[in-house]
């Protein structure tokens, strides 16, 4: 929203901040001064702490490291940009909608942080011997912690409540589409390695699953993003309930398939941890393929458990509708 300056008068916007009990100052450095502004602070400063100490002793090696870095700069770069139009009062020229942005992104921080706060420490800081990199390494797991709750505060905040008039993201199934696509990542980034599917046709039609699920997904959002819902031939609950069904449907094939086929003898599969020669390694910053499966097998049903969850809330949308 605009700010006039008038000489040395500066006439700012308020606005109510779903959750908050008290309104947002928008185009002024008091905007901080607001719960939610106060918040976005601990936000910045917990992402930015995280990757300076990891950065200064170098404590980032592997897939794994470079996943967590990735999200704490990520979630410090967007968070700044945010806090920036919020106190230049710029929401109206933001290309994306303001009403579904800010909290789509502080869901997508909150998972990333959370991920960052697990991975990081299991699978990298437990194997460091100790010293001055291990003290670093532990201390910017624990401020990933803290930007991990500080995001879902937020998201927990601004959430629509019974009755408001908000954006979609804000919705229980607008939050669920980020859980789903926000999965979906994480499981691509674990099958990474063409061979744990490509000899079997079942796993990759496993493979297809879960990258058409996500591109509609994705779809979904960034139509709200963009605000043009409209453009659709069909209503946009219509839409969003036929999506959810199909990718129910799609992930149960999946969550069948890829156990039957990657854990089942008969089939080709490794029902033991110790048969992958990869997984022997007392240490390795390497995620073994037995893993993978395993982490895969576990994030399809994660994925399944919140297309069901989206088919019902986006099926009451309808009946609501009708």
């Amino acid at each position: 929203m605009p700010v006039t300056v008038t000489r040395t008068t500066v006439t700012t916007t308020t606005v109510a901040s779903p959750g908050l009990g008290s309104p947002t100052i928008l185009g002024s450095p008091r905007a901080l001064t607001q719960p939610l502004g106060l918040l976005r602070l601990v936000q910045l400063l917990s992402t930015c702490v995280a990757f300076s100490l990891v950065a200064s002793v170098n404590a980032w090696v592997g897939f794994t490291g470079n996943w967590c870095m990735f999200a704490w700069c990520f979630c410090f770069a967007v968070t700044l940009i945010i806090i920036i139009v919020e106190l230049g009062g710029l929401q109206a020229r933001f290309p994306l909608s303001w009403r579904n942005f800010p909290i789509t992104f502080a869901c997508y921080a909150a998972l990333f942080c959370l991920s960052a706060s697990i991975i990081y420490p299991t699978t990298y800081v437990q194997f460091m011997s100790h010293g001055r990199s291990k003290d670093h390494a532990i201390a910017a797991t624990a401020f990933s912690s803290i930007a991990c709750v500080a995001y879902a505060t937020e998201v927990a905040w601004t959430r629509a409540r019974p009755g408001e008039i908000t954006g979609y993201m804000a919705t229980v199934p607008g939050l669920l589409k980020v859980v789903e696509t926000f999965v979906a990542c994480v499981i691509f980034a674990f099958i990474s390695s063409p061979s744990l599917y490509n000899h079997k046709p079942a796993l990759e039609w496993c493979v297809a699953v879960y990258a058409i699920c996500f591109i509609l997904a994705a779809v979904a959002i960034l139509l709200n993003l963009y605000d043009c819902t409209n453009v659709l031939p069909i209503p946009f609950p219509s839409f969003l309930s036929g999506l959810a069904l199909l990718s129910v449907l799609f992930y149960a094939s999946a969550m069948v398939l890829w156990p039957l086929y990657q854990f089942d003898e008969k089939y080709g599969g490794y029902p033991e941890r110790w048969k992958d020669s990869g997984c022997r390694n007392s240490h390795s910053y390497y995620v073994c393929l037995w893993d993978r499966r395993l982490a895969v097998a576990i994030l399809t049903a994660i994925n399944l458990l919140a297309y069901v969850a989206d088919l019902v809330y986006s099926a009451r949308l309808v009946f609501v509708r009708v």
